[in-house]
């Protein structure tokens, strides 16, 4: 697929608002946790304005990122020059100072950020892997820290692995669980994800990696020893979702994962009641699958719902994914009509228009992000509204939550390469496949 561009997606990124009702010392115990009244969570460091793409994980629309790439375009000859003489920098840590290795990073994130270089890297990982990694495990500041962590998701994203899961989870986690700093936790806690989905990590490996992000989100925080933290609770809901996207079979992991994600739509943040909520969009879609080829299709069966509102396939409920969906949808359909004075009109709109599309799916899990039940011409429902033009006058839809999810991920990680890695590198693409309708 080549030369992705132009319409924006709007992402509905959360900001979230679980903060208010949770002991501040960790507990493993829901009801532990839920005894004092606070107030909206805590952001996190102020310092991002600084940090620029080589450090901040972020979701901007494809017209930032194509406008972002095309302001930082060099010729290939300079880029893969300069990205030689950082990876030889790297490699010579003895003669480096913290401020050298900062630089170099962030360069090196950058040439890796912008540009496709798995020929380049391919023949250097042996020597780059153990470099970046004496940086994640005793960087010397936040800044080295947060850029190390980047580098080495950059790295799993250019040139994946089978087997580097092992050798990388375990420091990642350590940054995630004893970081002095929250900007560092959360660039732990996306470099974890990133290197469990690209890393060769196990089913097992997935869901444990899985059940962390999930107690810190329960915990608000707190289990990483960051009470009250909205943007810790909603980079471990946004990971936790793209690593769902994984899993084909979520039942066993949906009880849990739902009694923690409708508690956190209370929460004072709107960022983590969309990332909530996005989350439950997920796990609702989840709960359906396509019938296979020796089930009895029945069109009055209320658990049987047509895919795509023209009988093309029939999608199967297979579990029920929360015992009170009744009482779920009213506080969906409030949250899609919040009218609280303390909310900006930025984050009136965020909540209005993403929990329209989360109710929606909720009541049918076969609609995704951005449906319209408009009908058209022919009766049918409208469908996905979320569209990226192509090259070639195409069309990509995103008519899937999960795939928001890995596209949320991916823009988070990339941002102004997005598009060039989209085009260039095939584990991005196979990633979020698409197909590809013209008019």
């Amino acid at each position: 697929m080549r030369d992705l561009r132009k319409q924006a997606l709007e992402s509905g990124k959360t900001v979230s608002r679980k903060a208010r009702s949770k002991v501040t010392t960790p507990s493993t115990s829901r009801a532990n946790s839920r005894v004092a009244s606070r107030n909206a969570s805590r952001n996190g460091s102020d310092d991002e304005g600084e940090l620029s793409d080589t450090t901040q994980w972020s979701t901007n629309s494809i017209d930032e990122l194509i406008a972002d790439a095309a302001d930082n375009d060099l010729p290939q000859e300079a880029w893969i020059a300069d990205l030689g003489d950082r990876i030889n920098e790297i490699c010579d840590r003895k003669r480096s100072s913290v401020q050298g290795r900062e630089e170099t990073l962030q360069a090196f994130n950058l040439d890796l950020t912008r540009h496709y270089a798995q020929i380049e890297i391919k023949p250097k990982m042996d020597e780059l892997l153990p470099m970046v990694l004496k940086s994640v495990k005793s960087g010397q500041t936040e800044r080295e820290t947060v850029l190390a962590l980047k580098a080495l998701a950059l790295l799993l994203v250019t040139e994946p692995s089978e087997t580097l899961y092992d050798a990388v989870s375990g420091p990642i986690k350590a940054r995630a669980m004893d970081a002095s700093h929250p900007m560092a936790k959360q660039a732990a806690i996306h470099a974890l994800s990133i290197a469990t989905f690209y890393g060769g990590a196990t089913i097992e490996e997935t869901e444990a990696v899985m059940d962390f992000l999930l107690e810190v989100v329960s915990s608000d925080g707190s289990s990483i020893d960051e009470a009250d933290n909205a943007q810790v609770v909603v980079t471990a809901l946004e990971e936790w979702s793209f690593l769902a996207t994984q899993l084909d079979d979520l039942e066993e992991s949906t009880e849990v994962a739902m009694e923690t994600f409708v508690d956190q739509l209370d929460s004072s943040d709107a960022g983590v009641q969309i990332a909530a909520g996005e989350a439950i969009a997920l796990l609702f879609e989840k709960s359906y699958t396509e019938a296979e080829s020796d089930e009895e299709v029945d069109e009055t069966d209320e658990n049987q719902i047509g895919a795509n509102g023209h009988g093309d396939e029939v999608m199967i409920k297979r579990y029920t994914v929360y015992r009170q969906q009744h009482q779920l949808q009213q506080q969906l359909e409030e949250l899609a009509k919040a009218s609280s004075k303390r909310l900006s009109k930025k984050d009136k709109k965020a909540l209005h228009l993403t929990f329209t599309d989360i109710l929606h799916t909720v009541e049918k899990p076969t609609r995704g992000p951005r449906y319209s039940t408009a009908l058209d011409e022919d009766g049918y429902e409208r469908g996905s509204r979320m569209k990226i033009a192509v090259h070639g006058g195409g069309k990509m839809t995103v008519d899937r939550w999960w795939k928001l999810h890995r596209l949320n991920a991916l823009k988070r990680l990339l941002q102004g390469g997005f598009l060039v890695h989209y085009e260039f590198n095939q584990v991005v693409f196979d990633s979020l496949p698409v197909v590809v309708e013209h008019d």
